[in-house]
């Protein structure tokens, strides 16, 4: 017995993807072209001649059906038989659907058993998910009525750690942008204005001489200090100038200037991935300085409408339109990693309304 197996998870609900599995026109959009036998109720002919890994066509039947969640399948290439099981589970994201091919009656060659495998891992990675967002984009309703373009499409509720609120519910999505700025607070460290010198002494009155008629008067003047007084030794000579002691400056005590403030944590946005209604974005955290930053916390605004789950690397919480994520201290050159994964009813955006941390912008975004 040779066994053929893959499986992924998808951002939809089971009912989409059951029809993506059972819908012929649809099954040939993602896997290959299909054609009802006539005459035989749940017989189709798939045309797989062309595909990796397949010799011929295959006619399949279902055995098993329990919608949305089994799907069971005879198959029959050119009288080599198989059993084909497709399980669809529902998870908080979406669904997980496993796709599991067993022979029961011949057997694929090793040649043919890895390129058949591949061809099957890439219908449900690559072409199934597409197709299941364009089957989404079809229930949006783009006929501008008097309610403006409305359409109420499942979104996963978000999943929540200690303090989020879990829940999945169907939410009616206005198609319609909005804007909402979050103004953080900077903090500021002022540092102490240089010690001003201290103040010169007030004048003080000093004598000063004056020569009259072959004798000496001492008159006081006012005069500063700090200026030169004028002297006479006698009648007879003329006055000297004698510069008296200059007051010393000495400058008021200085207090220690205060340690530099730390280095500011930074965050960098990236959008990982994208698809049609929403987005995987990134968040990385840095801490530049020489000591560790104990609190921190990055804002993410969303669009109207929008919601997050599937969050990694720190704990979160939403208010509405406001996401903030905190997280463990930050050892000095330390970084941690943030993603989340973003339901926007936006089709083809690509990330948040704005992010910052510390009221500074996020780079990147």
């Amino acid at each position: 017995m040779i066994e053929i197996g893959a499986q992924v998870d998808l951002s939809h609900p089971a009912e989409r993807v059951w029809r993506a599995l059972t819908d012929r026109e649809l099954l040939g959009r993602w896997f290959a072209e299909a054609e009802t036998v006539e005459g035989v109720a749940d017989r189709m002919l798939l045309h797989t001649s062309g595909l990796p890994g397949f010799e011929a066509n295959v006619e399949v039947e279902v055995t098993e059906r329990q919608e949305p969640d089994l799907l069971v399948l005879a198959c029959d290439e050119a009288g080599r038989l198989s059993e084909l099981t497709c399980t669809v589970t529902t998870t908080k994201q979406g669904c997980r659907l496993e796709l599991r091919e067993v022979s029961t009656h011949g057997a694929w060659s090793a040649e043919q058993h890895e390129p058949r495998e591949q061809q099957l891992r890439q219908a449900l990675t690559v072409r199934l998910p597409a197709i299941l967002d364009w089957l989404a984009f079809q229930q949006v309703d783009l006929s501008r009525a008097d309610g403006g373009m409305t359409a109420e499409l499942p979104l996963i509720g978000v999943r929540g750690r200690a303090d989020r609120n879990p829940r999945r519910r169907r939410t009616p999505v206005a198609v319609v942008a909005g804007a909402v700025l979050v103004a953080g607070t900077a903090a500021w460290v002022t540092l102490p204005l240089d010690p001003k010198p201290a103040a010169a002494p007030a004048p003080t009155a000093t004598a000063s001489p004056t020569v009259t008629a072959g004798t000496v008067t001492v008159a006081p003047t006012a005069t500063p200090s700090a200026r030169p007084s004028r002297t006479t030794a006698s009648a007879t000579t003329s006055p000297s100038r004698t510069p008296s002691a200059k007051p010393s400056r000495t400058p008021a005590s200085a207090a220690p200037p205060p340690p530099p403030p730390p280095a500011p944590v930074t965050a960098r946005y990236e959008t990982d991935s994208d698809r049609l209604f929403g987005y995987t974005g990134e968040i990385v955290v840095r801490n530049p300085g020489g000591a560790p930053v104990a609190d921190w916390a990055v804002v993410v605004t969303l669009a109207e409408g929008t919601t997050v789950d599937d969050v990694d690397g720190a704990n979160w919480r939403q208010d509405k339109q406001v996401i903030t994520f905190t997280g463990a201290a930050l050892a000095a050159g330390g970084s941690q990693r943030i993603s989340f994964d973003v339901r926007d009813s936006r089709p083809k955006a690509r990330e948040p309304e704005s992010c910052t941390i510390g009221g500074q912008q996020c780079a990147g975004l």
